[in-house]
């Protein structure tokens, strides 16, 4: 028999839906059903979220100036708190929890107004403007790289770390194993959707400038836009690069599992996937981020040696060719990297975070809940 009905809400991007699916699992293993309230553009990730139901509710970013499209869109948020209000009156669950993003705003809106208690989670080190709409209403703030100590709610905020998918704790239990001379040197890049299109032009040019012999090494998977991949695909021709390029890996856990280097942005959900699986990177924040939440999320990793944070604007081809030279000669500072990220991560966020939705669902304080020491 259930023990209670968990809505997690969370944007339709994977930021966003992979903590809250890592979450999910641990709901359903203890007992839980599990719904997922999100938007439209979910469905890619979303038809292996192991949810008992999912409900699409109206939505949408409040960043225009414009009158017209701001009327709309909070036009569309009150619809969207409408249909969340309807829904939470049929199945009553026993908490809602936010996982950023504008989709989560009429759900988590909906709950704090109807007395349900109500969770957030904030993968990134800064706090994005859904959740900072939120923080005051709801019960606890769980943080993926927040100090308990710091922010605006510190005594309703628990650092718990980003929760990982089964499959990255599966890629964690794979050892780091460098790539000794004349061996294969796995090379991951990705960007997600907005981030990738950089990649795609600076990846084949730096490849480009190394020797054959190093050249000839690499054995490349790169996400690469839709819009992208003809060109790309021609460079990888061109070049006889060993190379896997799609927009989208569905085992992207098991390929930063197998890399020997991984250069990326730096989600806040990246870069805590980067460090429970334990493998070096380069990370290039993505610099149109709203908050530059990215660069303080690339920073909390390297501050312990397990990456190098490069700005954009910095990283010519040039700049990136000599990085990939550097890798490809020197396995024992990779090796160390790799051993530093592994030092950060927290595998066992999902259960944090599992333990303080349940203290809240029960309808603990989170004072209660900080003072047992969960």
């Amino acid at each position: 028999m259930s023990k209670g009905i968990i809505f997690l809400a969370a944007g339709g991007t994977g930021g966003h839906l992979f903590p809250a699916e890592a979450l999910a699992y641990k709901l359903r293993d203890r007992g839980y059903s599990v719904h997922l309230v999100t938007d439209s553009r979910a469905e890619r990730y979303a038809g292996s979220f192991p949810a008992d139901e999912i409900h699409v509710v109206p939505s949408a970013t409040i960043g225009s100036k414009n009158p017209v499209k701001l009327a709309r869109s909070l036009l569309t948020l009150w619809s969207g708190m409408r249909a969340a209000r309807k829904l939470i009156r049929n199945i009553r669950p026993s908490c809602v929890v936010g996982f950023g993003g504008y989709p989560t705003i009429p759900p988590l809106l909906a709950a704090t107004r109807m007395g349900i208690p109500s969770v957030i989670h904030e993968q990134n080190a800064v706090m994005g403007r859904a959740n900072k709409a939120l923080a005051g209403r709801v019960q606890a703030i769980a943080g993926g790289f927040l100090p308990e100590n710091g922010g605006a709610y510190p005594e309703k905020t628990v650092t718990t770390g980003n929760p990982v998918r089964p499959a990255v704790l599966e890629a964690a239990k794979r050892p780091y194993v460098p790539s000794g001379p004349d061996e294969p040197f796995n090379l991951v890049v990705f960007g997600g959707s907005q981030g990738a299109q950089f990649f795609s032009k600076a990846i084949p040019t730096a490849v480009s400038l190394l020797e054959e012999p190093l050249r000839n090494r690499l054995r490349i998977t790169q996400q690469v836009r839709v819009e992208d991949m003809a060109t790309v695909n021609n460079c990888v021709v061109h070049l006889q690069m060993g190379a896997e390029i799609a927009p989208f890996f569905n085992d992207m856990a098991d390929r930063i599992g197998a890399a020997h280097l991984v250069i990326c942005r730096s989600g806040a959900s990246t870069v805590s996937e980067i460090a429970v699986i334990g493998r070096p990177a380069i990370l290039v924040p993505y610099p149109y981020a709203l908050d530059h939440d990215q660069a303080a999320n690339a920073a909390a990793l390297a501050a312990n040696g397990g990456a190098k944070v490069i700005a954009q604007s910095e990283l010519s081809a040039e700049k990136l060719s000599a990085i990939l030279r550097g890798s490809l000669n020197s396995p024992e500072k990779l090796a160390k990297m790799a051993a530093a990220a592994k030092l950060t991560g927290k595998p066992d966020a999902a259960n944090l975070l599992a333990d303080l939705v349940e203290a809240i669902a029960d309808k603990r304080s989170i004072a209660e809940f900080k003072g047992a020491g969960a």
